[in-house]
């Protein structure tokens, strides 16, 4: 009988006794080599999709963050959430806003601070121009253009003069054009202003320029010559790149100036 199983592939009882003790040694032995699981357990680290609950405007952030996140992660583009449409009212969305909520989109932008680190952005704009805008914005970070801050004009309580004068760059902010009764292209999310401090508005009333905001007359005149930061110029990369995307500069308008402006033309 020994012989049959042994020719069918089978083995002796001999055979099978040798080797279940070997296999229950060999499981022995292993248990005493083989460490606690838990013990050598570590965590898999979660790869973020959004910045939304961990970074905050103005927030500097590090390389390190920056590569854990990805870098297409720092350049966003959403409905508007909640908490900043809650934000928003009475502020940039006042009670005779005339836009629906879904015209606008909510970004979320790095840029290259004062002193040229990485900082975290938001802006409101029309959803006609976000794409457009989340891919000017990526180009001026990745050639390390300077712009101080970029708050949603809220954080000023809607008011145009208190953002313009701490140099924050802004969109979104249903306003009518000073001193006139016209909607400001900003009441449509389709202007943006950026380092407006050191690029002010010059409209000209009763024959003389008026300098908005009042802080950035330093900055108003003389400006083919004049040497200051953030100074924008025909040749500046922010002007290059918004025209090509079929924005109007405001600093080419033949009489009134606005050094600051890019609005969408449609």
């Amino acid at each position: 009988m020994a012989m049959t199983l042994a020719s069918c592939g089978g083995a002796t009882y001999e055979e099978t006794r040798s080797n279940n003790s070997a296999a229950a040694k060999t499981e022995r032995n292993s248990e005493k080599s083989t460490p606690d699981a838990k013990q050598t357990e570590q965590p898999t680290p979660q790869k973020p999709t959004s910045l939304t609950d961990r970074w905050t405007a103005g927030q500097v952030v590090s390389q390190a963050e920056i590569d854990v996140t990805g870098i297409d992660n720092c350049f966003t583009s959403t409905e508007i959430p909640d908490a900043i449409f809650a934000k928003m009212q009475g502020k940039s969305w006042p009670d005779n806003c005339t836009l629906k909520r879904s015209d606008l989109r909510y970004l979320r932008l790095l840029h290259c601070n004062a002193d040229g680190k990485p900082q975290m952005g938001e802006l409101v704009v029309n959803q006609k121009i976000a794409d457009k805008v989340v891919k000017i914005f990526r180009e001026l970070y990745d050639r390390q253009y300077r712009i101080e801050k970029m708050h949603l004009i809220d954080e000023y309580d809607g008011n145009d003069d208190a953002s313009m004068a701490d140099n924050n760059t802004s969109s979104f902010n249903f306003r009518f054009v000073p001193g006139t009764k016209n909607i400001s292209k900003h009441s449509y999310g389709l202007a943006i202003d950026i380092n407006p401090l050191y690029n002010p508005y010059i409209p000209i009333r009763n024959g003389k320029p008026h300098v908005m905001p009042p802080n950035g007359e330093p900055y108003a005149f003389n400006r083919d010559t004049a040497q200051f930061p953030y100074k924008i110029t025909r040749d500046d990369l922010a002007c290059q790149l918004f025209r090509k995307a079929g924005f109007n500069w405001g600093g080419s308008w033949p009489r009134s100036k606005d050094y600051q402006h890019f609005q969408w033309v449609e």
